[in-house]
């Protein structure tokens, strides 16, 4: 099997819509304990890359992140591994499989978004994600989403970052 190999531009400035899988589209995040693994990692991520998180919703076999690197120069795929690496093996240790994989192999998805109107657009994207699975009515029902935060709630799995751009009129 050949995997598609994806192409990603590391350009300053330019906010980064990644999406990857569990392997086979098995629900790993379907527990709540493997779901905080990906929250508690992707914290120290932030910190250890440098970069603002805008917006994320775990599914049960998938993730969707909005991340914008602060600095000038950094390369995505290292920053990706250091998300989905750890991810792995912790759940692998708590599950207690021999697991070929925990992520589907391949890139993911990375778009570069580059206009305030195209982030806003993802970000209700990424919310709206539970919601047409049926998992919720409201994106700020679900507990693994960025929009509670964004609706003003305050007790949340993580904080967003308050950079995003704003739509001039």
């Amino acid at each position: 099997m050949k995997l598609k190999t994806i192409k990603r531009i590391d350009a300053p400035g330019h906010a980064h819509a990644l999406t990857f899988s569990c392997y086979c589209g098995h629900p790993w995040f379907e527990s709540n304990e493997i779901a905080y693994l990906l929250i508690e990692n992707l914290q120290r991520c932030r910190l250890r890359h440098d970069f603002d998180l805008w917006a994320y919703v775990i599914m049960p076999e998938h993730v969707h992140l909005l991340i914008m690197p602060r600095q000038p120069s950094y390369r995505m795929a290292a920053i990706l591994a250091s998300i989905k690496r750890p991810v792995a093996y912790q759940a692998r240790q708590r599950i207690g499989r021999d697991l070929p994989h925990f992520w589907q192999p391949g890139g993911g998805y990375d778009r570069n978004l580059t206009e305030p109107k195209t982030v806003y657009h993802e970000i209700e994207y990424i919310h709206a994600n539970p919601v047409r699975r049926g998992l919720c009515k409201k994106p700020e029902q679900y507990l693994f989403s960025s929009a509670a935060f964004w609706a003003d709630e305050h007790d949340v799995p993580i904080k967003m970052d308050h950079t995003v751009p704003q739509l001039v009129p």
